[in-house]
């Protein structure tokens, strides 16, 4: 089974915003998150800022360790790195990463964010391409998904626009082009694009769970009537809603990679948690109680 919860952070205490990606080379997973300094005593919610990115190492998808934290500091201070997005580029031979951007630390939610490019050929070691912002000073958390007809396409949280989830494409993954909102019916972060069962979906957090859109085409997007994850967990720290999550898939199967806040009293620990997804009738759901066998590497 499933061990519950799947990962938590053994320095700080506090992961969050995981995305999961398989090595190339050796076939090991690797999870990318916020390192929240969730045990550490400070004011407000300064220890959701002057975050690194942390990194976390399986064999097979189902049992994690840490193995460190990505130094992707370019400029003077301690900044502020969310919520990463890792996808490898098989026409480069190289990893790409876009991580939100924040300079410094604030004690309450506040400061212009951008998103950041970095590259890397062994996902530990990176280098800085530059700084995405579409126009605006309050974009983040951005996923990627490489579309069928070619080239890539990118959807971020603006909150210029009501926290609206809107999209770019790029030949390449360095040259940009927005291309409007793809989701506005209410604020909502953290979106995630995959292909599953015939059909793209698109999964965002809005605090009540996840929303749950679906498409033919991965441009026109169209919300499924109930969200997942919103009712709290049973098992081990898998209490209150799944946050800002992962899809990852593998043959014909799907896993919703999540955190939580598992305490009854808010307490800024957070723990890593993963579910299967299934299609039933046509729609996307999640029994996140339910038990399941994962091996990632089949």
């Amino acid at each position: 089974m499933i061990p519950a919860p799947l990962f938590k952070d053994p320095i700080y205490n506090g992961p969050a915003d995981p995305t999961v990606i398989r090595k190339e080379s050796d076939g090991k997973f690797y999870m990318f998150y916020t390192q929240r300094r969730a045990n550490q005593q400070v004011e407000g919610v300064s220890y959701c800022y002057g975050c690194a990115i942390g990194v976390a190492e399986s064999p097979d998808g189902a049992h994690w360790h840490y193995r460190g934290a990505l130094d992707l500091e370019f400029e003077f201070g301690q900044n502020t790195f969310w919520a990463p997005e890792v996808v490898y580029d098989h026409k480069s031979a190289r990893y790409h990463m876009f991580v939100s951007y924040i300079q410094g630390v604030y004690i309450n939610w506040g400061g212009d964010s951008r998103i950041e490019h970095y590259t890397s050929e062994d996902l530990f070691h990176w280098t800085r391409e530059g700084s995405l912002s579409f126009g605006s000073e309050r974009i983040i958390d951005p996923c990627l998904f490489e579309l069928p007809s070619g080239g890539w396409r990118m959807w971020y949280k603006d909150e210029r626009q009501n926290s609206a989830t809107c999209y770019a494409d790029s030949p390449d993954l360095y040259h940009w082009e927005y291309r409007g909102v793809a989701a506005g019916d209410q604020p909502e972060e953290g979106p995630n694009v995959f292909s599953f069962g015939g059909k793209y979906w698109m999964i965002a957090d809005v605090w009540e769970g996840q929303a749950v859109y679906f498409s033919d085409d991965c441009e026109h997007f169209t919300r499924q009537s109930e969200n997942i994850l919103r009712e709290g967990g049973t098992r081990r720290d898998d209490q209150g809603r799944g946050a800002h999550a992962d899809v990852y898939v593998t043959g014909d199967r799907a896993y919703i990679v999540y955190f939580t806040h598992p305490d009854p009293d808010y307490h800024p620990r957070s723990a890593v948690q993963m579910a299967e997804l299934k299609i039933e009738d046509g729609r996307l759901v999640c029994n996140r109680n339910a038990e399941f066998d994962a091996d990632w590497r089949v």
